[in-house]
């Protein structure tokens, strides 16, 4: 990673600039009478609440923004159906479902809310660029390449910042600044030592004062060092897709398929392994990212079998969300395709729920077609779960020797 962004906007959050009077005054929404307000105020609540860019929906939900903490304080606009829709600049709306937020009429809204001074400083797994904040505000982080950065959005915050305090040589951070780029945005400016990701998060600590972006160091080079989480897909009451030929369900492939990778890797070397499931049990996505995060693997790796109304598609593929893990799923699509297997793709921006989190570099594998015949046979032939295991693995030596 070269260079990492965080631009905090405050556009019209939680005030209204002299361009946009309120028809109805700040003190109305406060206190609760919705009757006609233009806006009221909420907190998110609940585990991994997220914003959405609109009202879409396909069969992996909608195009996720962000993931938030709990607390976060946004500015409800309008309703529809299912979600509330909410200012976040004067420009740029989100939709969040209203479950995931509470209402709140405590808040006092200030007419801005100024950022603090900073600090850098690095621990044993992290380097830590803390803001002072006034409150909860919301954020969206964006990766970026070449150069490789992060773009940070901190909604509804203009910079009082008047020093950055930097403790110590950090080990990816090379240098961080700020500019005010027009009245209620500021951009931050964090440049990276390194052209690869390797994982990030920004969160709350506990007061909601401190605004923590932690830039994850490198993994060790030697494979053998390396924490990976293997994660095989479905299971319990989501079966998945099931072939038509052998008619076996993925839920049980994935499940095979994942511990073949676990002892790849053991024979491997590899000391930590962690699988998020190793029996037919019923886990939603909600609970596997937190069981991640809570983990925080170095890498993770989750493996799932295409399907498709068309039996003629087939090949492999890797998928993933952020531009910047890109390198790890083509490095092992590329050793995939040596199992003599056609190539259907890599697939970015994938919408999946375990290719969101932002902490860890992670590739879903999508080792074949269960509905197309050739591809079946190979997944089913007893073979196969180490050949893929070994294919796998190598895509992982592959991607350690891309650190610089």
């Amino acid at each position: 990673m070269k260079n990492l962004i965080v631009v905090i906007c405050s556009c019209c959050l939680l005030f209204m600039s002299s361009h946009a009077q309120p028809k109805t005054p700040f003190s109305s929404a406060i206190t609760g009478n919705t009757s006609s307000p233009d806006f009221f105020l909420v907190r998110t609540k609940g585990i991994l609440p997220y914003m959405e860019y609109g009202p879409g929906d396909d069969r992996l939900g909608g195009a996720k923004m962000t993931y938030l903490d709990s607390g976060v304080l946004l500015k409800v606009i309008d309703s529809l159906g299912t979600d509330y829709i909410v200012a976040l600049t004067s420009s740029l709306h989100a939709f969040i479902q209203k479950t995931s937020v509470i209402s709140d009429t405590v808040t006092k809204v200030k007419s801005h809310y100024l950022s603090g001074n900073w600090k850098t400083y690095q621990d044993n797994r992290f380097d830590h660029i803390v803001v002072t904040m006034p409150d909860r505000l919301p954020y969206r982080g964006t990766m970026q390449v070449s150069p490789s950065r992060l773009i940070i959005d901190l909604f509804g915050i203009t910079s009082n910042t008047n020093w950055i305090t930097q403790v110590g040589q950090l080990r990816e951070v090379a240098n961080t600044w700020y500019e005010q780029m027009e009245n209620g945005m500021l951009r931050v400016y964090v440049d990276l030592k390194s052209s690869m990701h390797w994982g990030y998060s920004v969160h709350y600590d506990s007061t909601g004062s401190k605004l923590d972006i932690r830039i994850k160091h490198a993994p060790a080079k030697n494979l053998k060092q390396l924490f990976v989480a293997v994660d095989a897909g479905h299971g319990g009451n989501n079966t998945g897709a099931a072939g038509d030929i052998y008619g076996k369900a993925e839920k049980v492939l994935t499940l095979e398929y994942a511990r073949a990778l676990e002892m790849e890797l053991k024979r491997a070397g590899v000391k930590r392994v962690f699988m998020t499931r190793r029996t037919d049990t019923s886990l939603s996505m909600p609970e596997r990212i937190m069981m991640l995060r809570d983990t925080m693997p170095d890498i993770l790796l989750s493996i799932h079998f295409n399907s498709s109304s068309v039996d003629t598609v087939n090949g492999t593929s890797t998928f993933y969300r952020h531009i910047g893990f890109r390198p790890l799923t083509q490095v092992i699509l590329n050793r995939m395709k040596q199992l003599g297997l056609n190539e259907f793709g890599n697939v970015g921006s994938f919408n999946f729920a375990l290719s969101g989190p932002t902490e860890y570099p992670n590739c879903l594998v999508e080792v074949a077609f269960l509905s197309n015949p050739a591809d079946e046979r190979f997944i089913m032939h007893k073979k196969s779960p180490e050949k893929v295991a070994r294919k796998i693995r190598e895509g992982l030596t592959d991607w350690l020797r891309l650190i610089k």
